[in-house]
């Protein structure tokens, strides 16, 4: 009389997860807002605002991989709940300190630690073991879209706030939305996480981790993660400063970081429901080939508002649509079990990305007065992870009885 382990129904899933990314993603899409405020505040360069968040997407990274095995052994439910509180403590102390150690240890360790407990590797988890594996890639669009969302709505509701009530007070009414994660994760405390002992697996972690970076597959969708993580954070931290340098008013910033998250909802979800019909590899050759052609036509053509709204629309559509195809090609071909640590270590490689992009903007900017360069390393990682895509193998891996 055995049955399969209870799961938790798609729509709960899909809603409290995507909920929980809406607000996570939402929050730090916009911080890129708070750079000129924060560093003329407070006497600092770009270079130390722009280093804070580059460990702010390193501790992301680095604790993903330990947020996902505590996910994956524990359920999300608790991950969450510890992220969220992560997060709002970060956000008080991103207002309220004054020197660039501390701006650096809440901004980049403790909301980078927030951040790996409340988005994609924790949320793809739970989605991976409870959605059917035919609906599993539409799944993660969704919620990867809910991401994208949050961007659309938060960073001109983070403008509004900065612009009304101040940099500090409106971080501090975000700490207070954080919170509101805390109660959605109950709608993740997965059935076979409810008592202490994990639910039964196959491979130890040890085994899992083995296979996976033994296989050459693994490692191209790693390389080409790391471009993602370059392209996008650089751009989203650094792209307001670039317009206002170039005599752009703030609003234009705003509104182009707003239409990167509205245009990547579609991006995102056209990504999920065309990895259900064709090979995912493909889908991301596209995209990161697609994001360097964008970049150059948009260094190229003359700089207006148009412009930018033309080349935000277009990077927007491409943004996160990355990320369903790379976890549910990581969930085909190894399975769920551990998808959660997989995914993370695969995060990891795109935060290393992350670092580099915003900190070799400000580190150059500070150095030649120009982001010139680091546009043109961000057109070239883009043809490279375009054709490191194009290897990667899809087929479920074959194991051996020893092996699994």
């Amino acid at each position: 009389m055995s049955s399969s382990p209870k799961t938790l129904s798609m729509s709960q899933v899909l809603v409290c997860g995507a909920t929980i990314v809406t607000l996570s993603m939402g929050i730090r899409h916009g911080f890129g807002l708070w750079l000129q405020p924060i560093t003329q505040a407070q006497g600092w360069t770009r270079e130390t605002f722009a280093f804070a968040l580059a460990i702010q997407n390193l501790a992301w990274g680095l604790s993903g991989i330990f947020a996902g095995m505590a996910a994956d052994h524990f359920g999300a439910f608790r991950v969450i709940i510890i992220g969220a509180l992560l997060y709002a403590l970060g956000l008080c102390g991103m207002a309220l300190t004054t020197s660039p150690l501390m701006f650096t240890l809440a901004t980049g360790i403790l909301i980078g630690m927030a951040q790996a407990g409340t988005t994609y590797a924790v949320i793809y988890g739970v989605i991976g073991r409870n959605v059917p594996a035919e609906k599993r890639s539409w799944a993660m669009g969704v919620a990867a879209a809910a991401g994208s969302f949050g961007q659309f709505l938060m960073v001109p509701t983070e403008g509004f706030l900065i612009s009304h009530f101040g940099w500090q007070e409106a971080l501090l009414v975000l700490s207070v939305a954080a919170l509101l994660m805390i109660p959605l994760a109950r709608g993740l405390k997965e059935p076979g996480f409810a008592g202490n002992a994990p639910p039964v697996r196959e491979q130890s972690i040890a085994q899992a981790l083995r296979e996976a970076f033994k296989y050459p597959s693994f490692q191209l969708l790693m390389a080409g993660y790391f471009v993602c993580g370059f392209q996008v954070v650089f751009i989203g931290v650094h792209m307001p400063s670039y317009l206002k340098d170039k005599g752009l008013s703030p609003q234009v910033a705003s509104y182009a970081l707003a239409l990167i998250g509205l245009f990547n909802v579609f991006g995102t979800y056209a990504a999920g429901v065309l990895g259900q019909k064709i090979p995912k590899k493909h889908i991301l050759s596209f995209i990161y080939f697609s994001r360097a052609v964008a970049i150059s036509v948009f260094l190229i053509v003359q700089l207006t508002p148009a412009s930018v709204y033309v080349f935000s629309a277009v990077m927007g559509f491409l943004w996160l649509s990355t990320v369903p195809p790379t976890n549910a090609t990581i969930a085909q071909i190894f399975g769920v079990a551990h998808l959660s640590m997989l995914g993370g270590f695969v995060f990891f490689s795109h935060q290393i990305g992350s670092f580099m992009g915003v900190w070799l903007g400000g580190y150059l900017y500070d150095r030649t007065g120009s982001y010139d360069i680091v546009w043109y390393i961000a057109i070239a990682l883009g043809v490279a992870a375009a054709l490191v895509n194009l290897p990667v193998r899809e087929a479920p891996i074959a194991r051996t009885p020893q092996a699994a």
